[in-house]
Protein backbone atom coordinates (compact mmCIF):
# COMPACT_ATOMS: atom_id res chain seq x y z
CA UNK A 1 0.00 0.00 0.00
CA UNK A 2 2.50 2.53 1.05
CA UNK A 3 4.47 1.80 -2.26
CA UNK A 4 0.87 2.18 -4.51
CA UNK A 5 0.74 5.59 -2.65
CA UNK A 6 4.39 7.06 -3.46
CA UNK A 7 3.95 5.83 -7.06
CA UNK A 8 0.44 7.90 -7.05
CA UNK A 9 1.93 10.70 -5.22
CA UNK A 10 4.68 10.97 -7.98
CA UNK A 11 2.58 10.50 -10.99
CA UNK A 12 0.05 12.94 -9.86
CA UNK A 13 2.96 15.48 -9.77
CA UNK A 14 4.25 14.20 -13.25
CA UNK A 15 1.20 14.81 -14.59
CA UNK A 16 0.49 18.44 -13.37
CA UNK A 17 4.00 19.09 -14.52
CA UNK A 18 3.41 17.61 -18.27
CA UNK A 19 -0.15 18.63 -18.64
CA UNK A 20 0.88 22.47 -17.74
CA UNK A 21 4.13 22.25 -19.37
CA UNK A 22 1.81 21.06 -22.46
CA UNK A 23 -0.52 24.05 -22.24
CA UNK A 24 2.14 26.55 -21.99
CA UNK A 25 4.04 25.54 -24.84
CA UNK A 26 0.36 24.83 -27.06
CA UNK A 27 -0.98 27.90 -25.48
CA UNK A 28 -2.04 30.61 -27.95
CA UNK A 29 -2.74 33.23 -25.36
CA UNK A 30 0.32 34.17 -23.96
CA UNK A 31 -1.17 35.55 -20.70
CA UNK A 32 -2.57 32.04 -19.74
CA UNK A 33 0.67 30.32 -20.85
CA UNK A 34 2.51 32.28 -18.21
CA UNK A 35 0.48 31.18 -15.64
CA UNK A 36 0.56 27.62 -16.86
CA UNK A 37 4.42 27.98 -16.27
CA UNK A 38 3.56 28.77 -12.77
CA UNK A 39 1.92 25.28 -12.38
CA UNK A 40 4.94 23.73 -14.04
CA UNK A 41 7.38 25.51 -11.74
CA UNK A 42 5.57 24.60 -8.40
CA UNK A 43 4.50 21.01 -9.78
CA UNK A 44 8.89 20.66 -10.43
CA UNK A 45 9.51 22.19 -7.15
CA UNK A 46 6.59 19.12 -5.52
CA UNK A 47 8.99 16.50 -7.52
CA UNK A 48 11.98 17.96 -5.93
CA UNK A 49 10.91 17.88 -2.96
CA UNK A 50 9.65 14.62 -3.23
CA UNK A 51 12.36 12.77 -4.82
CA UNK A 52 14.74 13.87 -1.51
CA UNK A 53 16.26 17.00 -3.07
CA UNK A 54 14.35 19.76 -0.94
CA UNK A 55 17.13 23.00 -1.59
CA UNK A 56 16.52 22.53 -5.17
CA UNK A 57 13.01 22.54 -4.52
CA UNK A 58 13.06 25.39 -2.53
CA UNK A 59 14.95 27.37 -4.64
CA UNK A 60 13.15 26.10 -7.83
CA UNK A 61 10.05 28.54 -5.55
CA UNK A 62 11.88 30.99 -4.36
CA UNK A 63 13.57 31.58 -7.78
CA UNK A 64 11.87 30.63 -10.50
CA UNK A 65 8.51 31.15 -9.16
CA UNK A 66 8.78 34.07 -6.65
CA UNK A 67 11.46 35.90 -9.30
CA UNK A 68 11.53 34.81 -12.94
CA UNK A 69 7.85 34.33 -13.36
CA UNK A 70 6.66 37.36 -11.54
CA UNK A 71 8.75 39.88 -13.99
CA UNK A 72 7.90 37.07 -16.85
CA UNK A 73 4.12 37.85 -16.18
CA UNK A 74 4.57 41.49 -15.88
CA UNK A 75 6.44 41.90 -19.33
CA UNK A 76 3.87 39.35 -21.13
CA UNK A 77 0.92 41.63 -19.22
CA UNK A 78 2.21 44.73 -20.24
CA UNK A 79 3.37 44.08 -23.97
CA UNK A 80 1.25 41.80 -25.48
CA UNK A 81 -2.17 42.10 -27.07
CA UNK A 82 -4.28 39.39 -24.97
CA UNK A 83 -6.87 38.63 -27.35
CA UNK A 84 -5.39 34.92 -28.83
CA UNK A 85 -5.40 35.49 -32.14
CA UNK A 86 -2.88 33.25 -34.05
CA UNK A 87 -1.71 34.53 -37.86
CA UNK A 88 -1.78 31.42 -40.43
CA UNK A 89 2.24 31.52 -40.37
CA UNK A 90 2.02 30.87 -36.26
CA UNK A 91 -1.01 28.06 -36.93
CA UNK A 92 1.52 26.25 -39.74
CA UNK A 93 4.50 26.82 -37.48
CA UNK A 94 2.58 24.93 -34.75
CA UNK A 95 1.39 21.81 -36.78
CA UNK A 96 4.82 21.57 -37.62
CA UNK A 97 5.87 21.49 -33.81
CA UNK A 98 3.06 19.20 -33.22
CA UNK A 99 4.61 16.89 -36.07
CA UNK A 100 7.88 17.35 -34.45
CA UNK A 101 6.73 16.20 -30.98
CA UNK A 102 4.88 13.36 -31.84
CA UNK A 103 8.41 12.02 -33.89
CA UNK A 104 10.81 12.66 -30.51
CA UNK A 105 7.98 11.06 -28.36
CA UNK A 106 7.80 8.17 -30.70
CA UNK A 107 11.28 7.89 -30.88
CA UNK A 108 12.08 8.05 -27.32
CA UNK A 109 9.43 5.91 -25.87
CA UNK A 110 11.64 2.34 -27.19
CA UNK A 111 14.47 4.24 -25.16
CA UNK A 112 12.20 4.51 -22.11
CA UNK A 113 11.62 0.85 -22.10
CA UNK A 114 14.92 -0.91 -22.97
CA UNK A 115 16.99 1.30 -20.35
CA UNK A 116 18.13 -0.06 -17.49
CA UNK A 117 17.13 1.86 -14.78
CA UNK A 118 18.34 1.56 -11.38
CA UNK A 119 15.87 1.26 -8.38
CA UNK A 120 17.10 2.05 -4.82
CA UNK A 121 16.07 -0.58 -2.75
CA UNK A 122 13.14 -0.61 0.06
CA UNK A 123 12.73 2.76 -0.44
CA UNK A 124 9.92 2.89 1.13
CA UNK A 125 11.14 2.42 4.59
CA UNK A 126 14.61 4.27 4.19
CA UNK A 127 13.77 7.97 5.15
CA UNK A 128 15.95 10.56 2.50
CA UNK A 129 17.62 13.11 4.38
CA UNK A 130 17.86 16.38 3.82
CA UNK A 131 20.38 17.96 1.46
CA UNK A 132 20.41 21.95 3.00
CA UNK A 133 23.09 20.80 5.71
CA UNK A 134 25.54 19.72 3.58
CA UNK A 135 25.14 22.58 0.76
CA UNK A 136 25.28 25.37 3.64
CA UNK A 137 28.22 23.50 5.65
CA UNK A 138 29.81 23.11 2.16
CA UNK A 139 29.50 26.78 0.81
CA UNK A 140 30.93 28.10 4.19
CA UNK A 141 33.75 25.83 4.57
CA UNK A 142 35.09 23.86 1.42
CA UNK A 143 33.34 26.10 -1.55
CA UNK A 144 33.72 29.69 0.68
CA UNK A 145 36.09 31.58 -1.54
CA UNK A 146 35.08 30.50 -4.84
CA UNK A 147 31.18 31.60 -3.16
CA UNK A 148 32.43 35.04 -2.16
CA UNK A 149 34.28 35.39 -5.68
CA UNK A 150 30.87 34.72 -7.53
CA UNK A 151 29.02 37.17 -5.61
CA UNK A 152 31.72 39.63 -5.95
CA UNK A 153 31.59 39.15 -9.41
CA UNK A 154 27.81 39.75 -9.92
CA UNK A 155 28.11 42.76 -7.76
CA UNK A 156 30.55 43.89 -10.32
CA UNK A 157 28.10 43.39 -12.99
CA UNK A 158 25.01 44.70 -11.13
CA UNK A 159 27.35 48.19 -10.66
CA UNK A 160 28.21 47.97 -14.82
CA UNK A 161 24.73 47.81 -15.74
CA UNK A 162 23.62 50.58 -13.46
CA UNK A 163 26.35 52.39 -14.73
CA UNK A 164 25.10 51.60 -18.29
CA UNK A 165 21.94 52.62 -17.72
CA UNK A 166 22.32 55.54 -16.56
CA UNK A 167 25.23 56.79 -18.69
CA UNK A 168 27.35 59.85 -18.49
CA UNK A 169 25.86 62.98 -16.58
CA UNK A 170 28.12 64.94 -18.13
CA UNK A 171 28.09 63.40 -21.44
CA UNK A 172 24.52 64.01 -21.84
CA UNK A 173 24.82 67.89 -20.58
CA UNK A 174 27.23 68.95 -23.28
CA UNK A 175 25.58 67.11 -26.08
CA UNK A 176 22.39 68.78 -24.83
CA UNK A 177 24.22 72.66 -24.91
CA UNK A 178 25.74 72.04 -28.36
CA UNK A 179 21.90 71.07 -29.39
CA UNK A 180 20.73 74.29 -28.12
CA UNK A 181 23.70 76.43 -28.96
CA UNK A 182 23.14 74.59 -32.97
CA UNK A 183 19.64 76.35 -32.73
Amino acid sequence: MDALLHSLVFYILAFIVLGSAAYTAFSANLVRAAFSLLFTFFGLAGLYIYLGADFVGISQVIIYVGGILVLLLFGVMFTTNVSGQGTEKQTLQMKWGILFLVVLFLLLIPIAFITPWSVMPDAGSKALESSVSPIGVGLLTKYLLPFEIASLLLLIALIGAVVIARGEPKVRAEAAKEDTSAL
